[in-house]
């Protein structure tokens, strides 16, 4: 695992619950209730924590469980603000922070591709300017809260994300040659044992298709939807910048195969 990779993981413990407060989400099958941005969830306690956090799915709250903030949560409750609580930190301070907050979730975002990337042998040609952007994305990262709060992160993640596809390219050549599914809707697809290696499925749709056994072998799943993809004995070995939101969004068992980077979903075990 590359040395980068645990300080893009959540660590609630040192976060000020940053993800139920400056997030809106509205009432529907991932959550009960309407709450508008900057507003605290209900189920959020004075100590940060969530009063229901065993219990989130049975109780209407599944969007928690499939929400990540790759470490962003930690870095700008400790770092970028010091340790200073927007609970007591006046409504300038717990407004700027709310608007930080997501800016410094999709910086998070970009370094957990990029670190990834800088895992790759076959990208290692692209490794100088993999280095380059991911420090370049660290030192956005690293502004101070006044510069974060107006930083728009778009032209930067485009930038980036034109790398990372070359990277893709190098380590997916020759596998699958000619099989580009970027972007195709594949809603409910019926994939159960598809030979998927190799195969490009870049902001696929893959909303409740069925892949179990597939082989997602070095595919690129980079921004993929994949809410309630059955994966269940599916090999994602090697499957290229898939993340955690995107496992906890699916559905799984104890056959599904996965990086090494992520780890199994609780309610895989619950929902079988």
């Amino acid at each position: 695992m590359p040395d980068h990779i645990p300080l893009l993981r959540a660590d609630c413990a040192d976060c000020f619950g940053l993800c139920c407060v400056a997030l809106p989400f509205a009432r529907s099958a991932d959550f009960a209730h309407d709450k508008p941005a900057g507003k605290p969830c209900v189920n959020l306690r004075e100590d940060h924590a969530c009063g229901i956090h065993t219990e989130l799915r049975p109780r209407g709250y599944a969007g928690c469980t499939v929400y990540d903030c790759f470490g962003a949560g930690q870095r700008v409750s400790q770092v970028t603000f010091g340790g200073r609580d927007w609970r007591t930190g006046g409504k300038g301070q717990s407004r700027q922070m709310f608007e930080v907050f997501p800016v410094v979730r999709r910086l998070h975002e970009l370094l957990w591709y990029l670190t990834e990337a800088l895992g790759l042998d076959a990208a290692r040609p692209l490794h100088p300017e993999l280095r380059r952007a991911l420090e370049q994305t660290e030192r956005l990262a690293a502004q101070k809260p006044e510069e974060l709060a107006v930083l728009d992160p778009a032209e930067h993640w485009h930038e980036v994300a034109e790398l990372l596809l070359q990277a893709s390219e190098l380590v997916r050549k020759g596998r699958k040659k000619g099989r580009d599914r970027r972007g195709a809707d594949l809603a409910g697809a019926k994939l159960k044992g598809a030979d998927l290696r190799g195969v490009s499925l870049r902001g696929a749709c893959l909303i409740a298709a069925d892949l179990t056994g597939a082989d997602l072998r070095q595919a690129d799943l980079i921004g993929a939807d994949l809410r309630g993809a059955d994966l269940t004995d599916a090999d994602l070995t090697g499957a290229l910048f898939l993340t955690q939101p995107q496992v906890n969004a699916a559905r799984g068992g104890p056959g599904t195969r996965l990086p090494g980077s992520l780890v199994r979903p609780v309610h895989w075990a619950a929902s079988r």
